[in-house]
């Protein structure tokens, strides 16, 4: 039986998917390319691209050299090229050239041991006080050891090798090479209890209205210490910040609620306020006077990461108002996408839940890094970029957003 002619030139690809034929491709056949590369050579011809393809379009790769004298911003634009830098890049570029604009009202998720290591001082107090973070969504955790600080307790550079039976031995706890004093614990949950005693908390609340509450007591703390912006729960206070725990009671301060409890506590974390204030947030942001935007950068993933990118969901699957989705996505991570894991899920799997909006798909960026690394250079790249925002206040805007979204979802489900 005789061959068929597929019609692809031997040793390439056909013509129709690879360009006309007419100048040199990969694709095409190799040893008149290997010839034409050699007499250009041999007449010392300048090489010239071919320049036609959609993808060379790219800027070219040619970084700044390094002498010392640049800054973060030079660093980032010009020194960050590829690979995960290059990732970071766009995430400064994304953050302060198009989430910073006055129309976009930017939500935060924070995961991971981020504030023991300083980072609540370094970089989201700054961001907070900068009106450049308008909400945040954290674990319980990091607030918790947000605390500390607050409180004038000293957290220490260790070494993650030594034995951890030594350390037990003699009351020092470990966070990887972070370490810190026993009572520092026992310091902290007595701090709470007795704040949580108060008559202003036994009643039913959202983890916003709790954390604020928190926020004052730590800010008065610092106060009379002395302290100055060490404590983001303190800031957030200060600035009307709100901030809310997807998981209330998987942290020391929802154990000591729960303990409380058990002394006839009446303090409650409702999570149905939670899910739907953040939801109110976003509608709210959506639904601006000139048409507002709503963008959620990600430190990490976990429940955080899920509880900010399900306020889409919930407002058009569970509550039925049109919607499109977050406008922007920028998410440091060190997961991986395949194991199905909600930390590394990407921003296009996010499209097919309705999280995000699918027009704007290229306004988000995934940076593979270690939170601790870029958020430092990511504060300081928005800092140099952008002026300060006026801030939103949003906590005292709560009630006003919970009635806007009661009226949408009223008239959606008339």
């Amino acid at each position: 039986m005789a061959k068929r002619d597929s019609g692809r030139p031997r040793g390439g690809f056909k013509a129709s998917r690879h360009g006309s034929g007419k100048r040199a491709s990969a694709a095409g056949p190799k040893a008149a390319q290997k010839k034409a590369a050699e007499a250009r050579e041999a007449a010392g011809r300048k090489h010239v691209a071919a320049g036609t393809s959609r993808f060379l379009r790219g800027a070219r790769i040619l970084p700044r050299r390094i002498d010392g004298t640049e800054t973060v911003e030079q660093l980032v634009d010009t020194v960050f090229q590829s690979y995960n830098s290059g990732r970071l890049r766009e995430a400064c570029q994304l953050f302060a050239g198009k989430m910073l604009d006055r129309d976009v009202t930017v939500g935060l998720t924070l995961t991971g041991a981020l504030t023991p290591a300083g980072l609540g001082m370094s970089c989201i107090i700054p961001l907070i006080e900068a009106g450049f973070v308008d909400w945040i969504i954290s674990t319980g955790a990091n607030l918790y050891h947000d605390t500390h600080f607050g409180l004038g307790l000293a957290m220490h550079r260790g070494n993650a090798t030594e034995s951890d039976v030594v350390l037990r031995e003699e009351g020092v706890v470990r966070i990887y090479d972070i370490f810190f004093d026993y009572d520092v614990l026992l310091s902290t949950d007595a701090f709470f209890r007795q704040v949580i005693r108060g008559p202003e908390f036994q009643r039913t609340m959202s983890s916003a209205e709790f954390h604020y509450l928190c926020g004052k007591y730590v800010a008065e703390r610092g106060r009379v210490l002395g302290l100055k912006d060490k404590s983001l729960l303190a800031s957030a206070y200060r600035a009307g910040v709100p901030i809310y725990t997807s998981s209330p009671g998987d942290s020391s301060i929802g154990m000591n609620v729960a303990a409380l409890a058990l002394e006839g506590g009446s303090c409650i974390i409702d999570p149905n306020r939670d899910v739907n204030e953040t939801a109110a947030i976003v509608l709210g942001a959506k639904r601006g006077a000139r048409g507002g935007k709503s963008a959620v950068v990600i430190m990490g993933g976990g429940s955080p990461k899920n509880f900010a990118l399900q306020t889409e969901p919930q407002i058009q699957e569970v509550l039925g108002i049109d919607e499109k989705g977050h406008d922007f996505f920028l998410q440091v991570t060190d997961a991986r996408p395949d194991t199905g894991g909600l930390s590394g899920a990407t921003p296009a799997e996010a499209v097919s839940w309705g999280k995000i909006d699918p027009d704007r798909l290229p306004d988000a960026v995934v940076c593979y890094l270690d939170s601790t690394v870029a958020l430092p250079l990511l504060t300081s790249y928005a800092l140099a970029k952008r002026k300060p925002r006026k801030l939103r206040r949003l906590y005292d805007q709560r009630s006003a957003l919970m009635a806007q979204l009661e009226r949408e979802f009223r008239k959606a489900n008339g």
